[in-house]
């Protein structure tokens, strides 16, 4: 596995198995599968609601704490200083660990700022390794950073050939703080497997489009999480440091960027009001599992 510097001097595996959406009953096989497959980093969240099913998969497989890489964030719901700290001792149980390597903002709404207040304590005191955020623009992105002494080590946003977040990158480069793609592969929406450009480039090197998308993210020096419950396609997925894409290939998929995403707008207000919404609407998440 290949590693990315962060800029408190830990390292990133360039990619995570990702556990979004997996169901509880079919999260502990899969994790095995992917740890069996080769992956050391698991991608978590507390909203994913499977994270004991993470923890019980770890422990099964035997591979000492040391050698995986655990990342998690914090929900909506659970953000302010009390809330979030409360939350993290939840993860850490359930993972069945006393640390994580990488801990995020999962959603910029609610009290983020009491949050990553939390996050530098725990920091602090070795709970957490590295810290971040996912899904902030650079606006808010600027502005955390601008305020707090830690800058975010991490910034996970959607990162896919449709959504290419270059700008974003630059940014993100210019203060320090390192990008990381989740749904690279974008659910395949819009014939993204199919794509004439991605084909083309994966016939010269004998590769799926697939695998052409996720080497593109690391030649562009972008960790990522991705995700699929079949270990064929976990093999696939992992199979990616045989080539690398020249520069110009990488800059014929840059053709393909609609610099707009297929599921959220933070731009858009409604964005805002759905995802608060949706935190009223199940207020008693933190109340249930704590």
């Amino acid at each position: 596995m290949e590693f990315k510097k962060l800029n408190n001097g830990e390292k990133i595996p360039f990619i995570s198995y990702g556990v979004y959406e997996i169901k509880p009953r079919k999260t502990k096989k899969a994790v095995i599968d992917a740890l069996n497959a080769g992956y050391t980093s698991i991608d978590n969240a507390q909203v994913y609601y499977n994270e004991k099913e993470v923890g019980q998969a770890i422990k099964e497989s035997g591979i000492p704490r040391e050698e995986l890489y655990l990342t998690s964030k914090n929900w909506v719901s659970n953000s302010g200083y009390d809330k979030t700290i409360k939350a993290v001792n939840k993860t850490l149980q359930d993972l069945q660990t006393d640390y994580l390597d990488l801990l995020l903002i999962h959603q910029p709404f609610g009290d983020y700022y009491g949050s990553y207040r939390a996050f530098q304590d725990l920091q602090k005191e070795g709970t957490v390794l590295s810290i971040g955020v996912s899904n902030f623009d650079s606006v808010r992105l600027v502005d955390l950073t601008m305020n707090f002494d830690i800058v975010p080590q991490v910034n996970q946003v959607e990162t896919t050939p449709y959504f290419q977040q270059y700008e974003a990158n630059e940014i993100m480069n210019s203060l320090g703080v390192a990008h990381q793609s989740w749904g690279p592969l974008s659910e395949g929406l819009n014939n993204l497997f199919e794509n004439p450009i991605l084909s083309e480039i994966a016939e010269k090197y004998d590769k799926s489009t697939v695998q052409v998308i996720l080497r593109w993210l690391i030649d562009r020096d972008i960790p990522f999480s991705c995700r699929s419950v079949k270990t064929e396609r976990m093999e696939e997925n992992i199979d990616i440091f045989d080539f690398s894409l020249n520069k110009n290939e990488i800059e014929k998929i840059k053709e393909l960027d609609t610099n707009k995403s297929p599921f959220n707008d933070y731009d858009d207000p409604k964005t805002a009001e759905e995802f608060i919404s949706e935190v009223i609407s199940y207020s008693n998440f933190n109340i249930s599992l704590f």
